[in-house]
C-alpha cells in the first residue's frame, strides 16, 4: 500500500502543488459508510464536516438509484424525460408558490452564475451586493464576490457590505435594534454607491445563514429588512442555499430560519449525495427570461441520472424524518457545547442552526480570534477520529456539519473527544 508521503508527492505532480488538503497530516480516505469514513489502514473517522453526502456516505438507496438509472439510460437534456420533469416539479414545490421553475447544473458555482445572470437580465442592471466575508464559488464572476473584507474586488459591479453579527458588533454598547440599524446603514451605503456608479442594483446574494461568515447570530430583523431595501432599489434577492438548504437547519431552507423570502434560490452540494447536481430555482418568468437570452445548455445537467439520484436523496430526507433528527440532535449538541463555553476561556461563542454549528476559538482577555488554536483543535480532533474544519471571517471558528443521519450516540462520542482536546490544549 502506498504510504501518505509518497501519495502526496504523486498528487503534487499529477494535480500540481497547491491543491488544498485538510489537516497538518492529510488523511488517505478509501471508504465511507453512513456518518463515517475509513482510511487506508482501516481506521474509522466520524465525518463532522462534509455536507456532500447529506444522507450518509454510500447511502444504499442513493447508490441503487444511481446504478439503476445509469444502467437504463443517461443522456443530455435535449430529449423529453419524465423523471427530470418530476424532479424539478418536486424541488420547486419545496419552496413557496413564487418559485415555479428550475435550471439544473452541476455545481454551486454554475448555479450562482446562472442566478446572477438571471437577475441582471430581469432588472437591466449590473450591480451585485454581497457581504464582505462570503464565498459563493470559483468562476471569474463569482470569485469576484469572495472574502472582500480581505482584499477588494476587481469587479466594478460588486459592492460588499459588513456582515451582520452580535458577537463582534460593528459598534460597542448598542441595543440589538440599534445594531440592526447600524448594519442596514452599511447596506444602504453599498446600494447608494452602486447607484451613483451607474451600475444600479441587480441583486443581493447571501448565504441565508451566513455560513462562510462564521454562522453569526444576526440581529433580529436584519435579513427581511435588507431584502426589502434591495427590492426597493430595484434588485432581486438570491438565497445561496448550497450549505444552508436540504434540511441542514432542521428546515428545508435556511431562509426560513432567518426570515426572508428570496426571488431566486440556489442549491448544490447535498442534492446528489456525491453526484454533481445543482439548481437555480425562481419564478417561471425569471427562468424563461434567462432561457430566452442565453439558450443555456449544460451537457451533464438536467439528465435522467441527476433526476433519479436527486429524487432518492429527497426520499431519504422525508422517509427517514431527517429534519426531525437534525433538530433534536443539533439542538442537544449545540446546548452541550454552549455549556462548555462557560468552562473554557478559549471558547468565545457557540452558534448555529440544526446540524450546522460553529464554535469560535478566542484569546483572552479581549476575545481576539485565535486561528492557531482553532487549527490545533481540528487537528487533535482528527487524531481522535473526528473530522471538522476551521472557517469564518477570521478562520477561527470550528465548523461542525455532519451528515443529516448523525445520531445522539455520535454526538456523545464527539463530546468526549472535544473535552479531551480542550483539556489537552489547556494543559
Amino acid at each position: 500500500m502506498t504510504d501518505n508521503t509518497t501519495l502526496l508527492a504523486r498528487r503534487n505532480r499529477a494535480l500540481g502543488a497547491g491543491a488544498p488538503l485538510f489537516y497538518e497530516h492529510p488523511l488517505h480516505i478509501v471508504r465511507g459508510e453512513g456518518c463515517c469514513v475509513y482510511d487506508a489502514d482501516g481506521r474509522r473517522y466520524v465525518d463532522m464536516y462534509n455536507n456532500v453526502p447529506c444522507v450518509g456516505h454510500a447511502n444504499p438507496a442513493v447508490v441503487e438509484a444511481m446504478a439503476r438509472q445509469q444502467g437504463t439510460l443517461n443522456v443530455h437534456s435535449r430529449y423529453l424525460h419524465e423523471g427530470v420533469v418530476e424532479f424539478c416539479e418536486r424541488l420547486a414545490a419545496l419552496h413557496g408558490p413564487e418559485i415555479e421553475s428550475v435550471i439544473l447544473s452541476c455545481s454551486g458555482t454554475e448555479a450562482n452564475e446562472i442566478a446572477l445572470r438571471m437577475a441582471r437580465f430581469a432588472t437591466g442592471k449590473r450591480g451585485i451586493l454581497c457581504t464582505d466575508a462570503t464565498y459563493h464559488g470559483n468562476s471569474e464572476l463569482i470569485s469576484s464576490l469572495n472574502r472582500l473584507g480581505q482584499s477588494p474586488s476587481s469587479n466594478p459591479s460588486v459592492r460588499a457590505f459588513t456582515f451582520p453579527e452580535k458577537f463582534r458588533p460593528i459598534a460597542p454598547g448598542l441595543s440589538e435594534a440599534a445594531l440592526c440599524e447600524a448594519y442596514l446603514d452599511k447596506l444602504e451605503c453599498a446600494i447608494g454607491n452602486l447607484n451613483a456608479s451607474g451600475e444600479g442594483v441587480a441583486a443581493m446574494i447571501v448565504c441565508s445563514i451566513l455560513a462562510n461568515e462564521g454562522l453569526p447570530d444576526i440581529p433580529a430583523g436584519f435579513m427581511p429588512r435588507a431584502a426589502a431595501m434591495v427590492r426597493e432599489a430595484g434588485g432581486l434577492i438570491i438565497a445561496d442555499e448550497v450549505q444552508a438548504g436540504y434540511a441542514r437547519t432542521g428546515h428545508w431552507w435556511g431562509y426560513e430560519v432567518t426570515g426572508f423570502s428570496p426571488d431566486i434560490v440556489v442549491t448544490g452540494k447535498p442534492m446528489g449525495n456525491g453526484l454533481p447536481l445543482a439548481a437555480t430555482a425562481a419564478s417561471r418568468a425569471l427562468v424563461e427570461t434567462f432561457r430566452a437570452r442565453t439558450r443555456y445548455f449544460n451537457t451533464f445537467a438536467s439528465s435522467p441520472l441527476q433526476a433519479a439520484v436527486g429524487m432518492a436523496v429527497l426520499d431519504e430526507i422525508e422517509q427517514r424524518n431527517l429534519r426531525d433528527n437534525v433538530t433534536s440532535v443539533g439542538t442537544a449538541l449545540k446546548a452541550a457545547l454552549t455549556q462548555r463555553k462557560g468552562a473554557s476561556d478559549t471558547i468565545g461563542d457557540v452558534r448555529g442552526h440544526g446540524l450546522f454549528i460553529g464554535v469560535e476559538m478566542v484569546k483572552r482577555p479581549d476575545s481576539a480570534p485565535d486561528v492557531f488554536l482553532a487549527r490545533q483543535v481540528i487537528n487533535r480532533l482528527k487524531d481522535k477520529g473526528f473530522l471538522t474544519s476551521n472557517a469564518g471571517a477570521h478562520a477561527n471558528v470550528v465548523k461542525i456539519r455532519p451528515p443529516l443521519p448523525f445520531s445522539q450516540a455520535d454526538a456523545a462520542e464527539f463530546l468526549l473527544a472535544w473535552d479531551d482536546t480542550i483539556a489537552e490544549l489547556a494543559a
